[in-house]
C-alpha cells in the first residue's frame, strides 16, 4: 500500500505536478492538542493520534484514485478543561477558527480540491472551533472527521462510548500503535481504573478536569490498553476520514453522497 507523501517534505516542482496530474487532489490536516494526558502519556497525544489516522487514510485515498496529502499539523488547540496541569497550553477558540479557515483557504486557492480537519481533541469548544472554520468555505471543500459525530463514535470502543476515555484504554492503545516508545507503560499498568465520564460531565455542566474527579489528567483503563486493540481503532478512524473526504468530494461535485462508500 503506497504511503501518503507528506505535504511539507515535497519540492513545490513535486507539488506543481501533483496538482496538474488529473487526481484531485487533497490535504489532510490532523488538529490536536498540547494537553496533559495523565502521567504515562505525550502532551501531544492528540496530534500524534490525528497524524497517525491522517498517514492511513491517506493510504487508503490513493488507492481510490485520490492524491491525498499528509498536511503539517496543528499542534494547539482549547484545552480549557486541562486548566491547572503542567503542559495545559489553550489557545481561543475565535484564534483558532480563524488560522483554520485561513489554512484551509490558502490550500484551496493553491489549486487543492479539498481539505479535511482531522480532529482527534474531544474538548467541545475546541470541536466547534474547528468545525466553524470549515462552516463557511464553498460546499465540499472543507470537511472535519471528529469522532464526536454521533455516527462515528457508535463504530468505535465500548469506553470511547462510555466517555471514560481521556488518557485511558482508547488513547493510550492509540498511542501505543501509533508510537509506542511515548507510551510510560510501567506508569499505565499502575494506574487505576477511573469510571468517570467526560461526557456526562460536561451534560451536567463541569468545566474541568479537576472538578470531575480527574486528579491525575485522565480517566478509564490506561492498563488494559493494547497495540493490537489501537491498530483496530486506527483502521475506524482511518475509514472515517476517507468517508468525509470521499463525501466532501461528492459534494463538490455535485453529487449526493454515498452512505458508507468510505468504509472499506
Amino acid at each position: 500500500m503506497q504511503a501518503a507523501p507528506r505535504l511539507a517534505e515535497l519540492t513545490t516542482e513535486e507539488l506543481a505536478a501533483l496538482l496538474s496530474a488529473g487526481a484531485p487532489c487533497v490535504a489532510l490536516v490532523p488538529v490536536g492538542s498540547v494537553e496533559p494526558h495523565g502521567p504515562h502519556l505525550p502532551l501531544g497525544t492528540d496530534t500524534l493520534i490525528g497524524e497517525a489516522a491522517a498517514e492511513q487514510a491517506g493510504r487508503r485515498l490513493w488507492e481510490r484514485g485520490v492524491a491525498a496529502l499528509v498536511a503539517p499539523p496543528v499542534g494547539y488547540g482549547v484545552t480549557d478543561f486541562a486548566a491547572g496541569f503542567a503542559g495545559a497550553i489553550s489557545i481561543p477558540a475565535p484564534a483558532l477558527t480563524a488560522f483554520l479557515r485561513a489554512v484551509a483557504e490558502a490550500y484551496l486557492s493553491a489549486g487543492l480540491a479539498h481539505v479535511c480537519f482531522i480532529n482527534n481533541h474531544l474538548e467541545p469548544e475546541h470541536d466547534r472551533a474547528v468545525r466553524a472554520a470549515a462552516s463557511d468555505l464553498p460546499l465540499g471543500r472543507a470537511s472535519v472527521a471528529c469522532p464526536l459525530a454521533r455516527r462515528w463514535a457508535r463504530t468505535l470502543s465500548a469506553e470511547f462510548r462510555s466517555g471514560a476515555c481521556h488518557a485511558g484504554r482508547y488513547e493510550t492503545s492509540l498511542v501505543l500503535a501509533a508510537a509506542s516508545a511515548l507510551v510510560r507503560r510501567d506508569i499505565a499498568h499502575a494506574l487505576p481504573d477511573l469510571a468517570l465520564s467526560l461526557s456526562e460531565g460536561i451534560q451536567a455542566g463541569v468545566k474541568s478536569f479537576r472538578a470531575l474527579g480527574m486528579d491525575a489528567a485522565y480517566t478509564g483503563s490506561p492498563r488494559e490498553a493494547s497495540e493490537d486493540e489501537g491498530r483496530a481503532l486506527l483502521d475506524l478512524l482511518a475509514t472515517m476520514v476517507v468517508t468525509e473526504v470521499e463525501e466532501g468530494l461528492s459534494r463538490a461535485a455535485g453529487h449526493e453522497p454515498i452512505p458508507g462508500k468510505g468504509s472499506g
